[in-house]
C-alpha cells in the first residue's frame, strides 16, 4: 500500500534512495502516466523507493483569482499514484510558506533530505521554488553537488500535439469528449459520494442522485449522456445528468452534479458513484416554470437513451 505524506519536514521516507517524479499530475492523463511508468521502472532497475512528489492545493488554482478547474480530486489522483506503483507520495501544502522557499531550499529540504533522490524525473518546462526560481538548469547543477541526476521526460504526443492537462480542459468544455479520452487514456469521469438533496427531480418523475462538487471547479456545465458506476463497478449503468447551478428553481452556489440512472430502483444516499460523461446534449437554461423544464427533462431523457443505445421510447413511459 501507497504511503502518503504532507509535510516538507520529517524523516527521510526513502533512506535507501529513491527515484522521484516531481509535478501538479492533475488529470493523471498519458503524459503523467508516461512519467510514473519510467520512474517505477528506473526504481525497479536501481533497486530504490519510487516517490512521486505532487501539491495540493493545485499551484495554478493557487495564485489565479478565479476558480481553475480539476481533472481530477485529490483522491483521485492519489488512488492513480497507487496504481502506478509509487511507494510514497509526498503530497506537499501548496501555501505560502511553500511559495517563498527559494528553488535551492526546496531541493536540499525536499528531494534530498526528506527523500534521499538519486534520480529525479520533471518535464521541460518544469519550475519550482519562490517566484518560479528553480528550473531543470538549476535541478542538474545541483544535483551534480547532492549526488543525484535531474532527467527530463519527453513530451507524450497524440496526432501531433503534445498532451497537456490544458488541452483536456479544451476538449472537456467544448463537450468533445471522444477526443480527451485517449489523452486521458479513459473516458473522463467525476467521483463522489451521494448526499441528500431537496428531492424536486422526484417529485418531476426524474429522481436523482447527487454529488455535491464543493469548492472543486468542473470543467464541464450542461446536461449531458452519462454511465455511472456504483462503488467499484465499472460505469455501465446508463443515465442522465445535470452539472450546474440550477437556474429555474433554486439556483445553488456552487456546481451540483445530478444525475438520473435510467431505470433504476433503490436507494443510493451515502454511495460513492462514479459518473462517466459520454456526450453533452446541451447548455444549462433557465426555463419559464416548472411545465417547461419538465417537458425538456423529457426530451434530454428521450435524446441521452438514444446516444446510449437504449430505446429512446422507454423515456415517455
Amino acid at each position: 500500500m501507497m504511503r502518503l505524506s504532507r509535510d516538507v519536514a520529517g524523516p527521510s521516507l526513502a533512506p535507501g534512495g529513491s527515484v522521484v517524479a516531481v509535478g501538479a499530475f492533475d488529470g493523471l492523463h498519458r503524459g503523467h502516466q508516461a512519467l510514473l511508468a519510467r520512474v517505477r521502472e528506473r526504481a525497479r532497475e536501481l533497486g530504490l523507493t519510487p516517490v512521486v512528489v505532487s501539491f495540493e492545493p493545485l499551484p495554478r488554482a493557487f495564485f489565479s483569482p478565479e476558480p481553475v478547474a480539476r481533472l481530477s480530486s485529490v483522491r483521485e489522483k492519489l488512488r492513480g499514484f497507487e496504481a502506478a506503483g509509487m511507494a510514497d507520495a509526498l503530497l506537499l501544502r501548496f501555501n505560502a510558506a511553500l511559495t517563498a522557499m527559494p528553488a535551492e531550499d526546496f531541493v536540499r529540504r525536499v528531494l534530498v533530505e526528506r527523500l534521499a533522490a538519486r534520480e529525479v524525473w520533471v518535464g521541460a518546462d518544469f519550475r519550482f521554488g519562490h517566484k518560479r526560481g528553480g528550473d531543470v538548469a538549476m535541478l542538474e547543477a545541483m544535483g551534480h553537488d547532492h549526488g543525484f541526476t535531474a532527467r527530463i521526460m519527453p513530451s507524450v504526443l497524440l496526432d501531433g500535439a503534445r498532451v497537456s492537462a490544458s488541452r483536456v480542459r479544451l476538449l472537456l468544455a467544448a463537450g468533445e469528449f471522444a477526443g480527451a479520452t485517449p489523452l486521458l487514456g479513459r473516458p473522463f469521469v467525476i467521483e463522489g459520494k451521494v448526499e441528500y438533496g431537496k428531492q424536486l427531480g422526484r417529485d418531476l418523475g426524474y429522481p436523482t442522485a447527487n454529488i455535491h462538487l464543493r469548492d472543486r471547479a468542473s470543467p464541464v456545465h450542461g446536461i449531458f449522456a452519462v454511465r455511472v458506476g456504483l462503488g467499484d463497478g465499472e460505469c455501465s449503468w446508463p443515465g442522465v445528468a445535470s452539472l450546474g447551478v440550477r437556474p429555474t428553481v433554486n439556483e445553488v452556489p456552487e456546481p451540483l452534479l445530478e444525475v438520473h440512472l435510467f431505470d433504476f430502483e433503490g436507494d443510493l444516499y451515502g454511495q460513492r458513484m462514479a459518473v462517466e460523461f459520454v456526450a453533452k446534449l446541451r447548455d444549462e437554461q433557465k426555463f419559464d416554470g416548472l411545465e417547461a423544464l419538465t417537458v425538456q427533462m423529457a426530451k434530454d431523457a428521450r435524446q441521452a437513451r438514444e446516444l446510449l443505445g437504449m430505446n429512446p421510447r422507454l423515456s415517455e413511459a
